[in-house]
């Protein structure tokens, strides 16, 4: 028999993370807000988020251990979106991780000046808000709320299975 209050908690968090991707992927190519290097590590738990709670819906195997690992993975989340918050307050320094490009593509001096030419987005630069509050401040509420949510399925798993 399917666990169905584990059940429902995993389907809002599917669905607050699936809004979450559509969301941020809008902002960048639709509305043209570029995102930082950490902005684009915040999304990683999202997409994990979604792929785990796919494949337990499908293999209907090992829920406790999913719940676990999404607690992990929201946890990172936190992190993340704190220490990114704390650098959009100059609370923190910038880490080399806010100026990391894709350097698998330069190959030559040439490709490393157009490199340097180019804009790089700051972590400590706010370029979109919502009511006032940047992403990373939104995406710190939304990964408390859904690490709260599995910590409280997590510890209530044995009751929530009758």
């Amino acid at each position: 028999m399917r666990n169905l209050k584990t059940e429902k908690y995993l389907k809002i968090i599917f669905l607050i993370s699936l809004i979450s991707i559509i969301s941020a992927y809008f902002i960048e190519y639709v509305l043209g807000h570029q995102p930082c290097n950490l902005c684009l590590i915040e999304r990683i738990p999202y997409g994990l988020a979604i792929i785990l709670i796919v494949l337990n819906y499908v293999f209907q195997k090992n829920e406790y251990f999913i719940i676990l690992l999404l607690i992990l993975i929201f946890a990172f989340s936190f992190i993340v979106s704190f220490y990114h918050f704390g650098i959009e307050q100059a609370f923190f320094e910038e880490s080399t991780v806010c100026g990391l490009k894709d350097l698998s593509e330069v190959i030559s001096k040439e490709e490393i000046l157009k490199q340097l030419k180019l804009k790089t987005i700051s972590c400590k630069d706010v370029t979109f808000k919502i009511f006032g509050f940047s992403l990373t401040t939104i995406n710190i509420i939304i990964s408390l709320s859904i690490l709260f949510m599995l910590i409280k399925i997590f510890t209530n798993y044995d009751r929530f299975k009758n």
